[in-house]
């Protein structure tokens, strides 16, 4: 008797994907976390593909003749030129890669031919993150499941000499696990072992890491240092580093374009300054000192911050228990971090609505991929060539209005929310629609004008839809207070204009992005004209998406909240009507009344009496009735200006709101500065954006120090700090600038009256009736 062979499912969330040449065929091998344990599945006998034009197919063959393991196919799918394709398959990634170099050598335009296998197979199954797998037999496959999983995490740091040639300590911290391998003598005790070696050490990390098993590491620049220093060492020992549930020693990889990340089989490595930043939050540093004092309220056990490298030496030479404590608290830091911002959660959600894998840096193009090609495959047609739409049609970037400079009372600022995403909502800005919306006979009825010649179907488009169940999705969110959803849901709404107008995309089109971005001009020139006509209020400020409108200097205070909501609620009735009866539409526009200003500032351009874009301070009032300053664009809020520009504007600016006596404290600012007591507050910094030896026309104060700096420290015989990416910091003295380590000559404190107090005070004071110079003269007599 014959029996069928017996199958089965299980579920898990997808954590690392791989591809890889087999006998029979590329082999995909996926990991996912389970309810109770990681999982691998394998996926034999797979074909890669990509496309090309039927009119090149016969070239194509040509150049391929010699290439083994590929094969030709007509397809009923066409490019979005409306020109048909052929689909070549490959049964080996050698040959795939190979293929792609001789067609480009051969100038032969290539589709999607990008995208890697294990991100196709997902991908055209609608696989986001959550997976059930089917096994019947030999026979495997996958389908979407919505799964919300629990992972085990890792946080792991570090400590090294100076160089980074000798590994000295490395920690490992979860909620319910903590350990230290130190290296050197000493008593092991729980939670620290001792190891004679960095050959110990490593051994005794991939035990560790083997008996933990987590499927993610979080660290600091734990990618870019951690890992890539454990690999060296490791390389350099002979001892192959195995970290991953496949037994197969890491790989710190670069990718071109230049971000680092680890491969490892069935585990993650997240970077916590990577994805704080990939989930909007800013910061003036990224140091973990500078994080966790503003998130935690606390910082590294080194008291010596500036000196932390020397200490770390000093500890492992005579206290290695305390450096233990060290290294342990960056990976307690590094976790609670991670708590406190539900990163973590942001990177789940993330997946779950685009597919990118949770260790995915950036990644807009490939979100939109994820979500959009799948659609377009079933419509018909596959994906251009990169960067063949349109260009040179003069599509700018969000409207910024000119300022009309002063200082106010009572300003109102209504915000369109998500006003790219409801463009292309309501005006069904797509490229498939573009498509559709050109072809000769299109029914009139169905189209949409756009900008540029470009014009849209109604009824034929896959972006909107996109668009709207994401919008709802948000809305839900924000009901359920599921701040990581909304925050995950906002960035990729808004990336979607990003990837339909850069030229590192393949849907790039300037018909499309400027359909966008001149309708979203468009929208706040009629918005304005309108405030303007139907309640008499002045439009002072617009940008991108918004309009700062003054009521009046007398208008009365207690009135404003409720003017506001007046404004958004007529506008919003306005831009309903006007939609159906110009384009028969339904309207997203949806205007919303942000804050109110009491006190409002929009300072002139230096040396001009036109107002400045970007650049402004408020007194905002909250709906508690507490209020608070904003500055946006100014000196307080930028890291190039001094902490003594910094204080000394929000400080100024905050008494003139409130009415409060100021001149005593421009008086005695000058009188502190010169009298040396701020000497703390006088370091600039800024970041050095490419290697000291390029800049060789324009050498900056900050590399001038930075050079200064270099000679030092290699006079020491240590590596130079300063490389792309790092931050200088130093004080303009009577010689020029110095680095603040290596501060040798006097300063310099007239140029901080000069270029940090008085362009600070002068942006104000004229709107007063007075000017910097005249009241801080006799002050600097005196010395």
């Amino acid at each position: 008797m014959n029996h069928a062979p017996t199958s089965h499912s299980r579920q898990g969330f997808l954590l690392t994907r791989q591809q890889q040449d087999a006998p029979q065929g590329i082999e995909l091998l996926y990991w996912l976390r389970a309810a109770d344990e990681a999982f691998s599945v394998r996926i034999p006998a797979q074909e890669a593909v990509f496309f090309i034009h039927d009119q090149q197919r016969q070239q194509a063959a040509a150049v391929l003749a010699a290439l083994p393991d590929w094969r030709a196919q007509k397809v009923a799918l066409q490019d979005l030129r409306s020109e048909p394709v052929t689909a070549l398959y490959f049964r080996s990634l050698k040959s795939y890669r190979r293929a792609s170099e001789l067609l480009q050598q051969a100038g032969i335009a290539m589709m999607e031919e990008d995208i890697r296998h294990c991100d196709r197979y997902l991908m055209e199954r609608f696989i986001q993150g959550g997976a059930e797998v089917f096994q019947q037999g030999d026979q495997v496959r996958l389908r979407a499941a919505d799964l919300s999983p629990q992972f085990r995490i890792l946080s792991l740091d570090i400590e090294t000499t100076m160089r980074a040639d000798k590994l000295l300590s490395i920690a490992l911290y979860a909620d319910d696990f903590e350990l230290v391998l130190m290296r050197g003598q000493g008593s092991d005790r729980e939670g620290l072992k001792f190891h004679p070696d960095e050959a110990g050490l490593l051994r005794g990390l991939m035990a560790a890491v083997k008996a933990y098993d987590p499927d993610i590491f979080i660290g600091w620049n734990v990618v870019g240092f951690d890992f890539r220093v454990l690999e060296q060492r490791a390389q350099a020992l002979g001892i192959p580093l195995r970290l991953g549930r496949d037994s197969q020693a890491i790989q710190v990889i670069q990718s071109s374009q230049g971000k680092a990340f680890v491969r490892m089989g069935g585990r993650l490595v997240l970077d916590g300054i990577d994805t704080l930043r990939g989930a909007t939050w800013q910061f003036e540093s990224f140091s973990l000192e500078y994080v966790s004092r503003q998130m935690l309220d606390r910082g590294k056990l080194i008291d010596h911050v500036g000196q932390r490298g020397d200490e770390i030496q000093r500890l492992f030479r005579e206290d290695k228990e305390a450096l233990a404590r060290y290294n342990l608290e960056d990976c307690r830091l590094v976790w609670q971090i991670f708590e406190k911002a539900q990163l973590l959660h942001y990177l789940i959600e993330r997946t779950r609505l685009t597919g990118l894998a949770l260790d995915k840096v950036g990644g807009s193009a490939a979100a939109f991929d994820n979500q959009y090609l799948p659609l377009l495959h079933r419509r018909g047609y596959v994906a251009p060539e990169y960067a063949t739409g349109q260009s040179g049609l003069g599509a700018p970037g969000g409207y910024v209005m000119d300022s009309l400079p002063g200082l106010y009372r009572q300003v109102l600022v209504l915000d369109f929310k998500s006003l790219y995403p409801s463009i292309i909502r309501t005006f069904r800005v797509d490229p498939l629609g573009m498509v559709e919306g050109l072809k000769e006979g299109a029914d009139e009825s169905d189209l949409v004008p756009g900008f540029n010649q470009a014009i849209f179907s109604a009824s034929q488009s896959i972006l909107p839809g996109l668009i709207e169940r994401l919008w709802q999705a948000r809305d839900r969110a924000k009901r359920e207070r599921n701040a990581p959803l909304s925050q995950a849901i906002k960035i990729i709404m808004n990336s979607f204009y990003g990837v339909l107008g850069s030229n590192l995309c393949r849907f790039y089109d300037q018909r499309l992005s400027s359909s966008i971005t001149l309708r979203g001009h468009q929208i706040l020139m009629q918005t304005r004209e309108e405030i303007e006509r139907r309640f008499g209020h002045q439009v002072i400020y617009g940008d991108t998406d918004s309009v700062f409108v003054w009521l009046g200097d007398d208008y009365p205070e207690d009135q404003a909240d409720a003017r506001g909501q007046e404004l958004a609620t007529y506008l919003n009735g306005w831009w309903q009507q006007l939609l159906q009866q110009k384009f028969g539409l339904p309207c997203h526009l949806e205007l919303e009344y942000e804050t109110h200003y009491s006190r409002f500032l929009m300072p002139r351009m230096r040396h001009s009496e036109k107002g400045t874009k970007k650049r402004y301070a408020g007194l905002q009032q909250r709906a508690d009735g507490s209020q608070r300053m904003v500055f946006k664009g100014l000196e307080n809020v930028r890291t190039d200006w001094t902490p003594l520009a910094r204080q000394f504007q929000e400080q100024l600016y905050e008494r003139i709101f409130r009415e409060q006596p100021w001149q005593a404290l421009l008086t005695d600012t000058v009188h502190q500065v010169l009298a040396g007591e701020r000497d703390s507050d006088l370091v600039y910094r800024r970041r050095i954006r490419q290697p000291l030896s390029e800049y060789r026309r324009n050498r900056p104060p900050h590399v001038q120090a930075a050079e200064k700096a270099e000679r030092q420290w290699l006079a020491q015989g240590l590596p130079s700090p300063y490389h792309p990416g790092k931050h200088v910091h130093y004080v303009m003295t009577v010689n020029g600038p110095e680095p603040e380590e290596f501060l040798h000559s006097s300063i310099d404190y007239q140029h901080y009256i000069d270029k940090q107090l008085k362009p600070v005070a002068d942006a104000i004071l004229p709107f007063l009736g007075y000017d910097c110079e005249s009241l801080i003269a006799p002050q600097q007599n005196l010395f």
